[in-house]
């Protein structure tokens, strides 16, 4: 496994410390400490080449976990290990084989342009010249940010910025790539552009990818797997699609019959559908219509062949809902 993580825990300590002058006063000389819990013993494995979405509310504990496998922080107890290594070690030999990019700290330095910056990283990381032209070179058109390389940091958009700062974490080709919120406050035409990248790059370098993100459409257009966690704690490690079947077993959608070809019989069975709420009615020609998924193609086959139908559309599934009540597990 290219991440092993078993029972890693993370306690934040802090003090508290009431309103007023005399709270103030006395918070020097007694302090009231407090454990907060932002890791609890939770554990996963990820293989290698996987593109692993990681999911939770805010204060759930995602950038916790991630500083400590990227070696920022070290666990309260437990441990973690990628690419067999200890993060926490901070080998050079394991830092130069991993990437960390968050979407609201920088590694650009933002009064030159991104090409210092580059030329910068390659001399941190000992990147062969040869080998740091070639990388720079395809990373900058597949992002197509070219014309932006000798701007100053501080005049580009957050779009253009945001490709750039992955053009740094990836110039050095890391085996394991941890993303945090990479497409926070970015338009939608952006975030597809990264959703494309990444897409292509993840397959063809076959990175390990693990990234969290808000925006449950970059984890459900990008991620084979998902894990989610809630304040600290594993409440799913899947796939999306046992996931959605967990939580939105039946499939729903919208029938419209055509009323003026439908036998009184026909009438009674719809009516009686209603009452045993298979059918719910939406107007006067429209009923929506729930069914487990499993039994989706035969209820809809039989639909066609019992009704005289105008039409049928099935419903998208909700997938901010699903992810919603999986917070709530």
């Amino acid at each position: 496994m290219t991440i092993e993580v078993k029972n890693l825990r993370r306690i934040y300590r802090h003090y508290e410390a009431g309103a007023g002058v005399f709270a103030a006063l006395k918070s020097v000389f007694w302090r009231k400490w407090v454990n907060v819990d932002a890791v609890n013993d939770i554990s996963f494995s990820i293989p290698e080449g996987s593109f692993v979405g990681f999911l939770g509310p805010n204060g759930a504990g995602k950038t916790t976990t991630l500083k400590m496998l990227s070696g920022i922080l070290a666990p309260t107890s437990g441990s973690c290990k990628v690419l067999g290594y200890n993060p926490y070690d901070r080998k050079r030999a394991f830092k130069k084989q991993i990437a960390l990019v968050m979407g609201q700290k920088s590694q650009l330095i933002w009064d030159l342009p991104p090409t210092d910056t580059f030329v910068l990283h390659r001399d941190l990381y000992e990147i062969p010249r040869a080998q740091w032209n070639d990388t720079l070179s395809t990373l900058t058109k597949l992002l197509r940010v070219e014309h932006v390389l000798d701007t100053p940091v501080r005049q580009l958009s957050l779009g253009e910025r945001m490709k750039c700062e992955l053009i740094v974490a990836l110039l050095h080709k890391p085996k394991v790539l941890f993303l945090d919120e990479p497409t926070i406050g970015l338009d939608i035409i952006s975030r597809i552009h990264l959703w494309e990248f990444l897409r292509t790059y993840q397959k063809k370098e076959n990175v390990t990818v693990l990234l969290t993100s808000h925006y449950v459409h970059d984890i459900a257009n990008l991620c084979q797997k998902v894990i989610i966690i809630n304040a600290g704690n594993i409440v799913f490690n899947g796939n999306f699609d046992s996931l959605i079947d967990k939580l939105e077993p039946d499939r729903r959608g919208l029938i419209r019959f055509r009323q003026d070809a439908l036998k009184e019989s026909q009438i009674k069975e719809i009516t009686k559908m209603v009452k045993d709420r298979h059918l719910e009615q939406v107007d006067e020609h429209t009923f929506r219509i729930s069914v487990p998924r499993n039994e989706l193609s035969k209820a809809t086959e039989w639909i066609f062949r019992s009704f005289p139908i105008e039409e049928m559309r099935m419903e998208e599934v909700d997938l901010k809902s699903v992810i919603e009540r999986a917070f709530q597990m």
